[in-house]
Order: structure tokens, then C-alpha cells, then sequence
């Protein structure tokens, strides 16, 4: 068994290798993605490996995945789900718990975030019945402020949740003390920024909780997936039981008793010898991933160095590419952090006569794949009009994004060839209309 096993993994890398004979690029016929996985044959055979051994749910290469990737990001607990999505609900509800007690959040209550965002954010705020506060953002970093988050305080806030904007720190230091002084929980979206670091500490470390999405666009991939982490055992064993379905036990799927009193729990109003497998503490889901799924993330995760020095260099390139553009805002990092950049974020000056779309769709007529910067002013959709919301202080900056920024792709899939076509099409388009 053991030897038709490895021929079958022998033959899977052989298969890699003949598909992925690398071809030229061809300006204007290959396509630039803005994102994409860098999968490799050592990916290829782990999700094949898996597969034969049909781990077909959530079991030990998980619970693996889980421990290897909180000691990655130096914290003390991780639980996998099926999306950075998934990620986020999870967080915010956790924080719903009764658990808390005085500390939980229940509904009508604020919670800070930024308008210029992605609405895996915000949506969780309003799922659970509670108020998104939205404050506006700094043109060039994307990233809102500690003194506007301040200023959003109000007598019914009692969290923060902010997203790392396209893997550029917010001035994370600061919202964290400030959110300690207040009070407040502090959720850390990091889907975007895995390996960035602000004041030489790594994003995702500042929070109450984290979160982390393995989505093919981002640092690491499971293909679909995502991660909560934390270093507060309340914390995370909450989040685990509202991920399980909302049960109270911890044991893992297909085991029993590993506490040795299975039948010895009296919780809640249920009879005395109740099987603690089947009582339930939370109103939880299932947003468990699979081992499949884990199997891929091990593979990955010791590239995760590599991929972001690949993403700083394709940034750097790109940045330098189109320094002296005329009519373009060009990126940069926060103060006092060394982003693992997601994108690379353009915003178009009032004195440049050009309409986004046109740049966008002579971009994309090159084969250059270009992105808005996610919802612009989430305020303005359709979706949100009628949601319930304060605004603290003018989006100003969240409307200009709406109107004109978009990013393109730095990710490590990208050689030096793709970035140097990318820059010298936007400067050509440009310098024919500035």
C-alpha cells in the first residue's frame, strides 16, 4: 500500500512539473493578475496526499496547521475556518458571549470601523444587531488614524474592528492603547497583512483577537479558508465552541469522554447526566475547514518569508517604476512599519484629466488585472443605504477613494518583467494626457 502511495505522489510531482513548464510572458497576451496563489509541486502533492488518505474533514493535520501557525505569528491559539469571512463573524460574535459577562457586546452597541473597507468587516457588526461607527482614512496609507478612532469614542462604543489596508499597518500601537484605556475589545482584521509589522512587532499580535483569511488572493492559501487567533484562552475557547455548532464540549469530531465526565456536567436547565457532547453553550455554526485544506496551508506556510519579500520587492519595483508619473498619488507605508504589501494602491490627482474607467479599461485591454479599492465608501451601496450607522467626522478621503483609486497586484506570482510592463503602460497612458 505504502509503495502504490508514493508512485502515486511520484507520478503527481512529475505531473506538476510537465504542466507547470513555465512559458514566456508575452506583453499584452499573458495575463497580470493583481492576485493569484504561487502553488508549487510540494502543494500539489500535499492536497493529493490527503486526498488518498481521505481526510475529508477536520481532524490532526489541522489541529497541526492551527499550532504551526500561531507559533508563526508568535501567538498562543488558532482556529481554523472555512473563510476570512467566516473569520471575522466568528470574532465579532465571540464577543457576544455570555461568558463575558458584564464585558459582552449585545446589541445596539458601536463598534468603530473604517468606511473605505472590504464588508466582511463591517457585516459582521450588523449581523449582530449592532452599530458600525464610520471614520474616515488617510490618502496614500488608506489607513484611518488613532486620533480619528478617538474622536469616534462615543458613550455606546465598545469595540474596534479594523482591517491592515491592503497589508499596510494602521497605527496599531496606538488604537490598541487607546482601546485598552477605553475599555474596548480590539479585533485585528489581518486577511491582508500576514507578516507586516508596525514598530518591528507583527500586525495581528495587538488585538483581543485576529483574524486571517487563506484565500488564493493572499499570503498563504488553503484555497477557500480562514484562521482566529488570539493569545486569550477565554477567548479562544469561545471561538471554538461558536466555529463547532456552539457545543460546550471540546472534544474532536469521532472522540468521546476525553475529559472523563462526559456525563457528570450539569449546565443550563438540562437533567442531571445530560451527555455533555450534545449541550450546547453558544448559538454557534459550523465554519469548520478540512484537513485537505490544512494540508495545503502546512505547504505553504514555510514560504511565507519568501512570498513576503516577493511582495516588498514587486512594490518597491512598481513604486519606483512610476515615481515621477504625472497626475498619480503614489502609495506609501505607514510610519514605523515594514508592510507585506497585498497591493499596490493609485489614486488619481484632480489635475489629471482622466476618468478612472478609462485608465482601468485601457489597463485591462493590456491584460494588466486591475481592482477597486475594495467598497469605497461602503456607506454609499445600495446594501448599507438603509442600515442602521453613525458617521464620526467627514469621509471625505473614503469618497475620493470611491472615486478615484483602484490597486494593482504585487504578489509573488508577478516577475520583474510583468511589473516593469505594468509601470511603463500606466506611464504611457498618462504622460499622452497629463
Amino acid at each position: 500500500m505504502e509503495e502504490t502511495k508514493a508512485l502515486i505522489l511520484e507520478a503527481v510531482a512529475k505531473y506538476h512539473r510537465e504542466k507547470e513548464n513555465g512559458a514566456k510572458f508575452v506583453p499584452g497576451v499573458t495575463p497580470v493578475w493583481p492576485s493569484g496563489a504561487v502553488l508549487t509541486e510540494e502543494d500539489r502533492v500535499a492536497i493529493v496526499e490527503a486526498a488518498l488518505e481521505l481526510r475529508i474533514a477536520a481532524g490532526v493535520t489541522s489541529r497541526r496547521f492551527e499550532r504551526e501557525f500561531a507559533r508563526a505569528l508568535g501567538l498562543r491559539k488558532a482556529h481554523l475556518t472555512n473563510s476570512g469571512s467566516s473569520a471575522n463573524l466568528l470574532a465579532l460574535s465571540a464577543l457576544t458571549s455570555p461568558q463575558l459577562e458584564d464585558r459582552r457586546l449585545r446589541p445596539g452597541d458601536e463598534v468603530i470601523t473604517v468606511a473605505a473597507g472590504f464588508p466582511t468587516t463591517i457585516n459582521p457588526i450588523l449581523q449582530n444587531g449592532m452599530i458600525p461607527v464610520f471614520v474616515d482614512v488617510e490618502l496614500g496609507t488608506y489607513n484611518t488614524t488613532a486620533e480619528r478612532v478617538a474622536a469616534a469614542v462615543g458613550p455606546r462604543t465598545r469595540a474596534i474592528m479594523i482591517a491592515h489596508a491592503l497589508g499596510n499597518p494602521y497605527e496599531v500601537e496606538e488604537i490598541a492603547r487607546l482601546a485598552e484605556e477605553r475599555e474596548l475589545f480590539l479585533i485585528e482584521d489581518n486577511c491582508d497583512a500576514v507578516g507586516s509589522t508596525y514598530r518591528g512587532r507583527l500586525t495581528g499580535t495587538f488585538g483581543d483577537l485576529t483574524t486571517v483569511s487563506f484565500y488564493p488572493a493572499h499570503h498563504i492559501t488553503t484555497g477557500e479558508g480562514g484562521c482566529v487567533l488570539t493569545n486569550n484562552l477565554a477567548l479562544a475557547r469561545i471561538v471554538e465552541s461558536m466555529r463547532d455548532w456552539g457545543r460546550d464540549c471540546w472534544c474532536e469530531p469521532g472522540e468521546s469522554d476525553t475529559c472523563q465526565k462526559r456525563f457528570s456536567y450539569r449546565l443550563g436547565e438540562l437533567p442531571a447526566r445530560f451527555d455533555h457532547k450534545y449541550t450546547f453553550s453558544h448559538v454557534g455554526y459550523n465554519l469548520k475547514s478540512t484537513d485537505i485544506q490544512a494540508a495545503l496551508g502546512l505547504s505553504q506556510l514555510g514560504r511565507l518569508p519568501e512570498f513576503g519579500a516577493a511582495r516588498r520587492r514587486n512594490w518597491q519595483h512598481l513604486r519606483a517604476g512610476l515615481a515621477d508619473v504625472p497626475g498619480l498619488l503614489l502609495p506609501s507605508a505607514t510610519p514605523e512599519s515594514d508592510p507585506s504589501w497585498f497591493g499596490f494602491a493609485l489614486t488619481l490627482l484632480p489635475q489629471a484629466r482622466v476618468e478612472r474607467y478609462e485608465l482601468l479599461r485601457y489597463l485591462e485591454g493590456r491584460g494588466i488585472g486591475t481592482r477597486l479599492l475594495f467598497a469605497g465608501n461602503i456607506t454609499r451601496h445600495p446594501g448599507y443605504l438603509d442600515r442602521p450607522h453613525r458617521i464620526a467626522g467627514p469621509l471625505t478621503n473614503s469618497d475620493i477613494v470611491t472615486e478615484r483609486t483602484f490597486w494593482l497586484g504585487v504578489y509573488p506570482g508577478l516577475t520583474t518583467e510583468m511589473v516593469d510592463y505594468v509601470a511603463r503602460s500606466i506611464r504611457e497612458f498618462m504622460t499622452a494626457r497629463c
